[in-house]
């Protein structure tokens, strides 16, 4: 997989198609919303779903941390599906867990599915994490970014859509406008949402660019003002039959 670099506030920072972003001058690797345990939260409320997303979760964040092999892994909220999640690891997936994580400087930012800290797993567990420039949160704050900052987020689980010939093409994505990166969401049972949508596009309303994640590489392009592919959404959802 070939990621591609994104330089903000002087940094570079590189995006990589597996859905995660690397800090390479901080050795640092921050993933978003791997909503372990998904599965056995449905489970348990009667909704049966094939319990194996947490394995296939930890799989692919093993791969990405034996690539970047980084020293400071930040986890960006919503680790877990719920405050209860970690609890719920089969023995074999949290030694999984542990392992990936032992030797590292892991900080767990604390998200809305999981407002609380991992109990019985190394790291610190904080509501956001500033190094330098650059500021590490969970959700995207609406509120204008101070001078120099750069707001790295989760949460909204992006996604867009690429025109090609004969259509659009669909994907998860990292969205950017030179101030604030989000980051797609991780986890093997996370769905995703249109950065049309009002939630992502009143934080991009000027538009930015979309990185589409293929399947060895970023396809990149620009988005356009979104507030009025927002206003298009809208009307095309008020039109609907």
């Amino acid at each position: 997989m070939t990621a591609a670099p994104l330089h903000m506030a002087g940094q570079r920072l590189m995006l990589d198609p597996a859905g995660v972003c690397t800090w390479p001058a901080q050795k640092l690797l921050a993933v978003t919303d791997l909503h372990l345990e998904k599965g056995s939260h449905f489970a348990s409320r009667g909704q049966f779903v094939p319990p194996y997303d947490t394995r296939e979760t930890l799989d692919r964040l093993g791969a990405v941390i034996r690539k970047w092999n980084p020293q400071k892994l930040v986890l960006m909220g919503d680790s877990f599906h719920d405050r209860h999640g970690c609890a719920r690891l089969p023995p074999a997936d949290c030694a999984t867990l542990k392992r990936l994580l032992e030797g590292r400087e892991v900080t767990w930012l604390l998200g809305n599915h999981d407002p609380e800290p991992p109990e019985g797993l190394p790291g610190t567990a904080v509501t956001e994490l500033r190094i330098g420039a650059i500021l590490f949160r969970h959700e995207a704050d609406p509120a204008r970014l101070p001078l120099g900052v750069i707001e790295v987020s989760g949460h909204f689980h992006p996604k867009a859509t690429m025109p090609v010939r004969g259509g659009g093409v669909t994907r998860p994505c990292f969205l950017t406008d030179g101030r604030r990166l989000m980051l797609p969401a991780f986890g093997a049972f996370t769905g995703g949402l249109d950065i049309r949508d009002p939630a992502i596009a009143r934080l991009f309303h000027r538009g930015g660019r979309a990185f589409l994640i293929g399947q060895e590489r970023l396809y990149s392009f620009a988005t356009g003002p979104l507030r009025g592919a927002m206003r298009a959404m809208e009307a095309e959802a008020a039109s609907a039959p």
